[in-house]
Order: structure tokens, then C-alpha cells, then sequence
């Protein structure tokens, strides 16, 4: 008896951390997609769900609040719909300078995920190089862990100079500028 009651004691404690991973998400890098959701399913935003590329068209925030979705420019996990990109005419984001500091010269992109390392809204950092928000944006990044989110930077379509953060835990995005290193 001795014999068959090790094996499987051991077999336990090296199954167990196997099946308690989630294999759903991966929160420091990789590409992913929304996992399968019911029809019926209440619209999700945030929550480890990365977009697989960043908004093509502007597209308003709805008048009246979806279920489950902020008032504040988000992606819907359900359908990967970039919400609340504002036209590429708002003034908020037009610069006499784009690019004043250079391009992010690292990966940009869903497969490209970064975690901040300290700062806030005026100025935030991860691998050395240096963001700032929008002024526009600065109140939707209130919920923002400047030490810790993880974010994925994608290419703004319309507001040359500014790429889109998108927090991966939120779901929402803001306007940033690179700073330089």
C-alpha cells in the first residue's frame, strides 16, 4: 500500500499549481484575445484583456452608459471596439511639434506589454524611458498603479506626436507622449 501512496502523493503536489494556473492570460507579454464570452454577456472592459491592434476610426463614447463599461475612452473586451477616441481634429491633441522628442524606439503593439515603474500622470516611466498624459486625459487615469499596471502602447491614427496606454487591468486608455530616456 506503502508503494501506490507516494506516487500519488507526490503526483499531487506537483498537479496542483499546474491546474491552479490560469492559462487564460499571460499579464507581462504575449498576444491575446478576448476569451469566449455568451452572447448575453454583459460587456467587459479591463480585467487582463489585450486588444490586438489599436483603434482604426474615431468612435464616440455612447450618450447613454452601457452596462459594465466607464465613462471614460475604454476598449470593449467582448468585441475589441475601441470606445471614446476623440476625431482627429480635437484641438485637445494637436501639437506644433510632433515627435518633439523622438519616436518610442522599443515594441509597440499587443505583443509588446510593459509594466510602469513609478511616476504618475506628468510624467511616468518603465525600461528606462520617459511618458507623460494628455492634459485632456489626466482625470480618466485616476485608478491608474503608477508602480505596477501593466500598459500596451499602440500608434495614435489620428493625433500625430501621441501614442494611445492602454491599461490592461482597467481597460482604458489615455493620450501619452514620449519623453525620451
Amino acid at each position: 500500500m506503502k508503494r501506490i501512496v507516494f506516487p500519488l502523493a507526490a503526483l499531487l503536489v506537483f498537479a496542483i499549481p499546474v491546474m491552479a494556473q490560469n492559462h487564460g492570460s499571460h499579464p507581462t507579454g504575449g498576444s491575446h484575445a478576448a476569451p469566449a464570452q455568451h452572447a448575453a454577456a454583459a460587456h467587459r472592459v479591463g480585467g487582463g484583456y489585450i486588444p490586438s491592434h489599436g483603434p482604426r476610426t474615431s468612435r464616440p463614447l455612447p450618450k447613454q452608459p452601457v452596462a459594465g463599461q466607464p465613462q471614460a475612452p475604454h476598449v470593449d473586451a467582448n468585441t475589441g471596439r475601441w470606445y471614446g477616441h476623440p476625431a482627429a481634429n480635437a484641438g485637445a491633441y494637436h501639437l506644433a511639434q510632433p515627435w518633439q522628442h523622438g519616436h518610442f524606439p522599443e515594441g509597440i503593439g499587443a505583443q509588446h506589454v510593459w509594466r510602469l515603474a513609478g511616476g504618475g500622470p506628468g510624467r511616468f516611466w518603465f525600461g528606462g524611458f520617459y511618458f507623460s498624459v494628455a492634459p485632456a486625459d489626466v482625470g480618466y487615469c485616476n485608478g491608474w498603479l503608477w508602480d505596477s499596471d501593466d500598459i500596451v502602447l499602440y500608434p495614435d491614427p489620428d493625433h500625430p506626436g501621441w501614442y494611445l496606454a492602454y491599461n490592461v487591468r482597467l481597460g482604458i486608455y489615455v493620450h501619452v507622449m514620449y519623453l525620451g530616456t
